[in-house]
């Protein structure tokens, strides 16, 4: 595997990708053109460039709570809006995901995580199923945080769910400040994923009685 941001192996030039379960992935439509390495048995790395701060500050949350390695270079027509880069690194991601994950064999599969923002509280949970399914619930005190909409959080959670194939449940149970209820969720997404992803020396093959993931 080589990295295209520098022809070099994969990650070798800044840790990003290291020994263990990772995956590349490059997107190029009229809209977007990104790059993106991923890691699961990483360090919480994370070099990321997408032209949206706050979207940038969220996946470095998730990154590092995770323990995650994550690279992203991301060009998009954000003088339209964010829908278009935020939808794409969801796609990118989870196609990242679902590679790095392999054949899933001896993973925990399964996660369910509370983390606490001051006020806020979010809750997510994750089956990696094979069967791609996406439960939100959640109602922010502001539509914006900044220049960034809220129903961006959706668009990027659901993309990111269907590309991995995982079934991904996220609430957020309470919060007066849009920032820390967001902030709660992609924190307990990466506790949540790191989690679920986890080998349990105890499963033999897969955890599923059907044999296969």
């Amino acid at each position: 595997m080589t990295d295209a941001f520098t022809g070099n192996p994969a990650g070798n030039e800044d840790g990003i990708l290291t020994a263990g379960r990772t995956a590349f992935v490059a997107r190029k439509t009229n809209e977007t053109d990104i790059e993106l390495s991923f890691g699961i048995d990483g360090n919480g790395t994370s070099v990321i460039e997408t032209k949206v701060p706050f979207l940038d500050h969220m996946l470095d949350l998730f990154t590092k709570h995770g323990q995650f390695n994550l690279k992203v270079q991301a060009d998009g027509d954000v003088y339209i809006d964010d829908h278009h880069t935020v939808e794409d690194i969801g796609i990118c991601l989870g196609q990242c995901l679902r590679e790095a994950l392999g054949d899933k064999r001896g993973i925990k599969r399964y996660s369910s995580v509370f983390i606490p923002m001051d006020e806020a509280l979010a809750q997510v949970v994750i089956d990696i199923s094979n069967r791609p399914h996406f439960e939100y619930r959640a109602e922010y005190p502001s539509q914006m945080v900044g220049t960034f909409s809220t129903e961006m959080v959706h668009e990027f959670l659901w993309k990111l769910a269907l590309e991995a194939r995982i079934t991904l449940h996220v609430i957020v149970h309470y919060g007066k400040n849009t920032h820390h209820m967001i902030e709660a969720v992609f924190k307990a997404l990466g506790r949540a994923l790191d989690e679920a992803t986890s080998i349990d020396p105890r499963v033999q093959g897969v955890p599923s009685t059907k044999g296969v993931l």
